[in-house]
């Protein structure tokens, strides 16, 4: 089936991976049109040859695709709850939440949408900002078959997508894939402590960690790129990796199923958040692990 292409690219959501995102869009000949609460956000996209909306609600006004990329559920809710952006919505548009949202309030956003003749997929992504810039995300597609491939052009300019089966379904496996990433970073800033008490150089261990069966993305990418420079400006924040792994194990707990190591995650991910400050890059909590230091004792390197 054909992409789904007529009409502009409404892009709402313009911060750290949206900016980088509809920029791409632009840059392979999509007439995109963005929206951002924040104004200084749409800068980017004005740049890059795009259109900077006054409403999310002017934004998709005629749109064929909407790209969502917003923080949580609670705010694509309220975007899609507005009478306004609903009533700009045309029969046959298809949304695309690339954020991380919780997975039964997808399905229930889907079943609404559809009575309006609009389509909801689910496409959250992994690869960070410098993915998002690169084009090289992942990105977990929630949809029916026939759908998702109206959008798969779209998605193919952002990065390598993988249909991960129906509505809903994008959003649950992106909320178990930082449930492990979560998982890794903490466990490898714990075993870097072992080490470094020990008298173990910390370069040294990653480096080898890297040649053996403990590496992970954590020791590959974040130790290397962000830790061990003690820059942490990864780029994705600590709150929103809490807020996914809390995900992970809510839906957990809605199924009937255990999840006793990320339950314990969640807490130590908890504790963290509330000693660094809602500001915190996700990788500082390898340094709160190593040291136990607050946010306002961090040095950070350029």
């Amino acid at each position: 089936m054909p992409e789904a292409n007529s009409g502009h690219i409404a892009f709402v959501g313009l911060g750290n991976m949206g900016a980088h995102m509809s920029r791409r869009l632009v840059e392979s000949g999509y007439q995109v049109v963005g929206f951002d609460l924040q104004e200084a956000a749409g800068r980017a996209l004005t740049e890059a040859g795009g259109t900077v909306a006054a409403s999310a609600a002017q934004a998709v006004a005629g749109a064929g695709i909407v790209i969502l990329m917003l923080p949580n559920s609670t705010a694509v809710e309220a975007v899609l709850g507005d009478a306004e952006v609903l009533g700009g919505l045309g029969s046959g548009t298809i949304i695309v939440d690339m954020g991380s949202s919780e997975p039964t309030s997808t399905r229930r956003l889907a079943v609404a949408l559809a009575e309006r003749g609009v389509t909801l997929v689910d496409g959250p992504v992994s690869g960070g900002v410098s993915g998002a810039a690169a084009g090289t995300l992942t990105i977990m597609a929630g949809g029916a078959e026939d759908v998702v491939a109206q959008v798969s052009s779209t998605l193919a300019t952002l990065g390598t997508w993988l249909r991960v089966g129906d509505t809903g379904a994008g959003h649950a496996l992106k909320s178990i894939n930082n449930l492990l990433a979560a998982v890794q970073l903490l466990a490898t800033a714990e075993g870097v402590a072992i080490g470094r008490s020990f008298g173990l150089d910390p370069e040294v261990m990653i480096a080898t960690i890297n040649a053996a069966s403990g590496r992970s993305s954590a020791s590959e990418i974040k130790f290397p790129r962000f830790v061990l420079p003690e820059t942490y400006d990864s780029g994705f924040a600590l709150r929103l990796m809490l807020k996914d792994i809390r995900i992970a194990t809510g839906l957990a707990a809605e199924l009937g199923i255990g999840a006793a190591l990320g339950d314990r995650a969640v807490q130590v991910w908890s504790q963290a958040a509330t000693d660094l400050g809602p500001a915190a890059d996700q990788t500082e909590i390898a340094h709160w692990a190593l040291t136990g230091t607050r946010a306002d004792e961090i040095v950070r390197h350029p």
